[in-house]
């Protein structure tokens, strides 16, 4: 067993018009304590709001934890578990040869990654997962954020 502390973490991407105004949401759990974040962009796509939410929510831990990660994005969660591996061994670039779309992100989220154990959970999205819905409501905030600033 680790000695690491144990989170439980649920992260979701909003995006009106893809591209268009997006926001990002995590919410995490440790025990009895409860942390939600949220942001936004003004101009995204829904890939990389889901990718910032697992980013800033893992940036977010102040030392290294085991943690559950809930994401509703098969995007997400192929792309760290099946494809991240080849695409640094062949230099950034897909199996067809072409650059990798938001490399940057996968970069930040590969190393976000590195400092934890993440167990990967995928969650069907609106299908009424309490923490699922709770990480949209958040990155719906994040959209919401934006727009109040234009």
């Amino acid at each position: 067993m680790s000695e690491r502390p144990t989170v439980e973490m649920w992260t979701d991407g909003a995006c009106k018009g893809n591209p268009g105004v997006g926001g990002w949401g995590a919410w995490m759990r440790y025990g009895a304590h409860e942390r939600e974040l949220f942001g936004g962009e003004v101009l995204t796509t829904n890939n990389r709001m889901e990718l910032t939410a697992v980013i800033e929510g893992l940036r977010a831990l102040t030392k290294p934890c085991d943690v559950v990660l809930h994401v509703d994005s098969q995007y997400v969660m192929n792309g760290v578990t099946k494809w991240v591996a080849g695409w640094k061994r062949n230099g950034w670039r897909t199996g067809d040869k072409k650059p990798v779309k938001n490399q940057e992100l996968w970069e930040a989220l590969d190393a976000e990654v590195a400092r934890h154990t993440v167990r990967w959970v995928w969650v069907k999205g609106h299908a009424g997962d309490p923490g699922n819905d709770r990480a949209d409501e958040l990155a719906n905030r994040g959209v919401e954020q934006v727009r109040s600033r234009a």
